[in-house]
């Protein structure tokens, strides 16, 4: 019985229509993803709409990352135990009743409540895309396939800047959570309509003690990251919290190599291209914020730029990648993910290092040619290497893959963005009295002081920009070990070639 339910379910995919699912999941993953940076810019606005402060509304992003990080790793257990066209109208339905939330609400506390209830959905939503690309297409076809899910994984990000910056200019803030609302509700009903079971479920038990420990190991590590970037990494909390959550993420990786059936599955990292693609990953990641991050900060704090007109600094790089990313896909599906991952880094290493060299006098437009430059390297590189890792995974280890995939990315992101901040915060901590007296800036000088203060950033920011490119070229280095793997019918890896086309891979999928 059980091989002719298998036999079923592979018949199944190779005879669906997979065009309207990509549209599901892609316009799923687009809303999810913008509505992550799309607060960012409204933040300040709220704060006095609500009458709170600043560092209780930061919750506003993160109680959403640290909601979204835990529930990444049990999409595993809930991809093998629900349907995939259950477990996403679930996840859209989620997302959308979390956005409706916010978008009447009048109080901090049932906006925060929105938030987080909108989290659970987009937590579970971004493992199971990648999750289903990897059934339904063939390896020859994942990286085109890959490349379009880029599209929403940068694009959207990125103009939710300038998208927040504009509406909070000209509408109330509610209305961002207005603009968000149809594409749930839509996203719910091409669920319905075109979403199809693609994997056969079972009933695995789970592990409830393993819950809890990643809910206290994941949000602890993020909490104390995104703390350390505000209150220092001297700070009684933070320390707290890395350490409860270190502990708790120890004691969750050896109960998860002990068991039978973990919720997140370590023995993912026994295979080395998708080891080594996730470590570059972390790191692009990582170094992908501290341009997000950073550049709004220099051009609002020292340039005096608006929240609009960081936002459109970020907005040509952000559309250049959106048009890359399925162009990337077809050309890895040829030529394999090495040599794209190396000259996309070179690109990012380069264009890093000269964001370390910036002024007080620095162009906008020079700004806009790097960072666009530096989108276009990371355009080269991100899809690839996340699919060659995945792509060296058997099939009963993908659910596992996507999701340690994606909380690794969550994790990075917070973490590269308390780590840079928190270096920036420092090196101008200790630049300044020395500028006070370099620059002969009398104290008692308003104006003089503020020039010492902008200085200061700029060195802080460009001290900042000199660890994120060395962290860069490390991930340069890395790249020209990365392997080809030819996969078999029953996707167990093969690594006697180095080299495959998408044509070897094709024969070996026949």
């Amino acid at each position: 019985m059980k091989t002719t339910m298998n036999r079923t379910a592979v018949q199944d995919v190779q005879t669906l229509k997979k065009g309207p699912i990509l549209l599901a999941l892609l316009l799923g993953a687009f809303v999810a993803l913008l509505n992550q940076t799309l607060l960012n810019v409204a933040l300040p606005t709220m704060a006095n709409d609500l009458n709170v402060d600043t560092t209780v509304i930061q919750w506003l992003s993160t109680g959403f990352m640290l909601v979204n990080g835990v529930m990444v790793p049990v999409t595993a257990y809930l991809m093998a135990r629900f349907t995939s066209r259950n477990l996403f109208i679930t996840a859209m339905s989620l997302f959308t009743a979390g956005t409706i939330l916010c978008a009447f609400s009048d109080t901090f506390g049932l906006l925060l409540a929105g938030r987080m209830v909108q989290a659970s959905g987009a937590g579970i939503l971004m493992p199971l895309m990648t999750f289903t690309i990897l059934t339904i297409f063939p390896i020859e076809k994942r990286g085109s396939a890959m490349g379009l899910v880029g599209v929403a994984m940068i694009f959207a990000p990125a103009i939710g800047p300038t998208l927040s910056g504009w509406m909070v200019q000209h509408y109330d803030w509610h209305y961002l959570f207005y603009l968000i609302l149809p594409f749930g509700v839509v996203s719910i009903i091409l669920g319905i309509l075109f979403m199809r079971n693609v994997t056969e479920t079972s009933r695995p038990k789970l592990d409830i003690l393993a819950v809890i420990l990643s809910t206290i190991g994941f949000g602890g590590i993020l909490y104390g990251f995104s703390q350390a970037g505000s209150q220092g990494w001297k700070s009684a909390e933070v320390l707290w919290a890395l350490g409860i959550g270190a502990a708790a993420l120890l004691w969750f990786v050896v109960r998860q190599l002990r068991s039978d059936t973990p919720i997140l599955e370590m023995r993912v990292f026994k295979y080395d291209v998708f080891s080594l693609t996730t470590v570059i990953n972390v790191i692009a990641t990582m170094a992908l914020f501290s341009g997000m991050i950073l550049l709004p900060l220099y051009l609002q704090n020292v340039r005096g730029f608006t929240p609009v007109q960081s936002g459109l600094m970020l907005l040509p790089g952000a559309i250049l990648m959106g048009i890359m990313s399925p162009i990337t896909g077809y050309i890895f599906d040829k030529i394999g993910a090495r040599w794209l991952a190396v000259a996309g880094l070179a690109i990012m290493t380069i264009t890093t290092y000269q964001f370390s060299q910036l002024s007080v006098t620095t162009t906008y437009g020079h700004l806009i040619a790097v960072y666009t430059v530096r989108m276009f390297g990371m355009s080269l590189m991100m899809m690839p290497i996340q699919t060659a890792g995945l792509n060296q995974l058997p099939a009963r280890l993908n659910g596992h893959g996507t999701a340690m995939s994606n909380t690794l990315r969550t994790i990075a992101g917070a973490l590269g963005t308390a780590l840079l901040v928190s270096i920036m915060s420092n090196k101008v901590a200790e630049v300044l009295p020395q500028l006070v007296v370099s620059m002969g800036a009398d104290p008692q000088n308003a104006a003089q002081m503020l020039a010492v203060r902008h200085e200061a950033m700029v060195q802080g920011i460009n001290h900042s920009f000199v660890v994120a490119t060395w962290m860069t070229a490390a991930a340069f280095v890395m790249a020209f070990f990365i392997k080809h793997v030819i996969v078999e019918r029953q996707g167990v890896p093969n690594q006697k070639k180095v080299h495959t086309t998408a044509s070897e891979n094709a024969n070996a999928n026949a």
